[in-house]
This record gives C-alpha cells, structure tokens and sequence, in this order.
C-alpha cells in the first residue's frame, strides 16, 4: 500500500494548486480524481464563459492568456490541463475515492482502484456533483436535466429554464439563440442580481420584448411527459414542453463530509468546521480546500479567492512533519 505526506480528493484547480503545492514543499502527494482533469469545468456548458478574468485564475504564478479578457471553458481546459502535464503531477483520474478512515495517525483512502494512506487529506471536491433538486413529480422523466451542455440540442424545442442564476440565464439566451422557444420560471421577483453585468441587461431586454418569457415569483409543480405546470402568483399555469432544464443550483456531497468526522453547522448554511489560518478541520490532519469550505453558500468562494488555500495548507502540513 502506497504512503504519502498528503492525499488529495479532487483534482479541480484547487486540488491541483495543492499538488503543486506539495511538490515545491517537498511532500510525497497524491491526487484522486474521479473523472478528468477539472471534472467540473469539463462538465461546465460548452460555451460557458467565466466573470473572472484570467489573471484571476491562474494557479501558482502561472500565467493564464486567453483572448478575452473573460476566457472561455476550453481555454481553462487548455490551462490547467497544460499545468497537470507540463508539472508531471500525481494525479489519478477517473478514480472514485469511497471510504476515507483514520487509524492510527493514518488515514486510509479506499477507491474503486486502490487503497492509499496519507498522513494528511485535503479534500477539494467543489459543489458541483450534487443539484439542488425541486422534488416534484416528473423531476426524474428523461426530458429533465439539472446540467446544461449545447444549446443545439434544444433547437426547434419548447423548453423550460428553471432558475435566474448566472447558469440558467446563460442558458436561456444561448438557447433561444438556436431556435428553442424558452419559458423562463423564477422563484424571486427578478432576474438575480448576481448575473454576469454584461448579460443581465441582455436577458433584461429579451423578457421586455417577448422573444423569452419569464414567470416570476413562481415555481414548478409538476411535470409530465407533455406539458410543465408552473405556481404563479396568478394561479396555476399549464404549458406544452419538450425538455426542462432544472439549473437551480448544486450542494456539496455533506454526507461525504459528514462520514469524514468533520462538523457541520446545523442551520440552512451547512458550515464545515475548519480553522481559517490552516484550513485543518476539527478533525486533526485533515484539510478543506476551495467552494468546499462555504457549505450551501456556493457563491462566497470562487477559484480566484481559494487559490490561496494550497499554500496555507502545505504550510501547515510542512510545520507539522
């Protein structure tokens, strides 16, 4: 059974600012994940551009060019692919970590592949794997999904957008681009005010003049192979549909954290338990890097204010040794 200084558990760009991390502090590393290389931003829309600019992504000083000054998806695949290679690091891909225990002063990671142990364990697995589901009837008809990918798939389609983040919104336009006829369902009053600036006014303008109709204050109730039926504030609305994508959002994996031993806060939030200065959680060696540390609070860290996370870590585990 192979030892190391620190596993690793996910190998987004946080996971990978941590490895890179381990490697210059001189600590035997290991990173585990379980699809490919920035599983997530693989798994982002295709055409999905990011509000921070490039700088603000960049890893260990690596500088990031890209032809906007907001890159696009391929060009982070591009990036932190190049980095993984190019660094010749220790990353195991499409390999599912399932049980993680401690003993011994060890922790023992048990995957679909092998087992390893580590003295310590970061685990920057992200938000993106679990969708904050509606729970109504017809939520599981193939017709609805909780991920978006290409816009043509939905041309010439009566579809449903349920959200008014960044993802839904992105999602709509780039949809009704193509031909689909979008019905946007809102739960609040508005579009949220934390849309990308240059799109708000963009789908602002596409409500305004009908091409998308958007229902506010409203939510699904039910879906059927045929139609979607929406709770307004007026009363029920039916509407012939062909596909619903459900961007309401996505959850850390808490069952995961909480099988860890870490503590979670008991109110809506869902805090993990970690010290700041070294991002150790209350359990003793073992780590949080990343979107990770906010709980149900996804939009309070992003990958341009949890880069920093890496050196904090390795620092910590450097001190310890």
């Amino acid at each position: 059974m192979q030892e190391f200084d620190v596993v690793i558990i996910g190998g987004g760009p946080i996971g990978i600012a941590c490895g890179l991390e381990a490697k210059k502090q001189g600590l035997s590393y290991i990173i585990i994940e379980k699809g490919p290389i920035v599983n997530s931003l693989f798994n982002y829309p295709m055409n999905m551009q990011f509000f921070s600019s490039s700088e603000k992504l960049e890893i260990d000083n690596i500088p990031f060019i890209s032809k906007e000054a907001k890159p696009k998806r391929n060009e982070a695949l591009e990036y932190y692919r190049r980095i993984v290679t190019s660094n010749n690091l220790n990353i195991h891909l499409f390999e599912t970590v399932l049980e993680v225990k401690k003993k011994n002063n060890l922790f023992m990671v048990q995957t679909n592949k092998a087992e390893y142990q580590g003295k310590n364990v970061v685990v920057a697995t992200g938000f993106y794997d679990l969708p904050n589901l509606m729970n109504v009837p017809g939520e599981d008809l193939p017709k609805v999904s909780h991920y978006y990918n290409d816009p043509h798939f939905y041309a010439s389609q009566k579809l449903a957008v349920v959200g008014a983040s960044n993802s839904a919104i992105d999602a709509a336009l780039e949809c009704w681009r193509k031909g689909a006829e979008v019905t946007l369902i809102i739960r609040g009053p508005e579009v949220g005010q934390r849309v990308k600036y240059w799109v708000r006014p963009d789908i602002i303008n596409r409500i305004e003049e009908g091409s998308i109709k958007a229902y506010y204050n409203s939510e699904v109730k039910e879906i059927t192979p045929s139609e979607i039926i929406i709770k307004t504030a007026d009363g029920e609305v039916t509407l012939q549909n062909d596909f619903v994508l459900a961007l309401t959002g996505y959850m850390p994996n808490f069952e995961f954290l909480e099988k860890l031993g870490i503590d979670l806060s008991e109110d809506e939030k869902r805090l993990p338990s970690y010290d700041p200065e070294t991002m150790e959680t209350n359990v003793p060696g073992l780590f949080l890097a990343g979107v990770i540390c906010g709980g149900m609070e996804t939009h309070k860290w992003f990958i341009e204010n949890s880069r920093i996370h890496a050196p904090i870590i390795m620092n910590a585990i450097k001190q310890m040794m």
